[in-house]
């Protein structure tokens, strides 16, 4: 971002993982005396969107401008953990109550 001062840039999370980046290129003074104007660069607002994936941490980013360098750093989640299988423990009761189900089908 040649050209532009820190503060001339805003970098901010919208909802659903949207990265957006804006801001406003101004226009350099004239300097009296001089009958031509040579400029380089656009001047204006711009904006950029950018669609962060699932796993971006959107509470951890962080934006350095530096000689005309905007630098984003977007960390990743940590991958959840597997589920492990639950294993439900059997009382007698529940023996005794298959049990009579199993009779009482076999009686038909």
């Amino acid at each position: 971002m040649p050209g532009l001062k820190s503060g001339d840039i805003k970098v901010q999370v919208e909802e659903d993982n949207v990265l957006l980046i804006s801001g406003e290129r101004k226009r350099e003074e004239e300097k009296d005396g001089v009958k031509y104007i040579r400029m380089e660069r656009r001047v204006g607002k711009f904006m950029r969107k950018f669609t962060l994936p699932e796993n971006a941490n959107t509470d951890a980013i962080s934006a350095v401008c530096q000689d005309g360098v905007l630098t984003v750093t977007v960390e990743k989640l940590p991958p959840p953990e597997p589920k492990k299988p639950k294993t439900i423990e059997r009382s007698r009761s529940t023996d005794v109550l298959l049990f009579l189900l199993i009779l009482s089908m076999n009686a038909m």
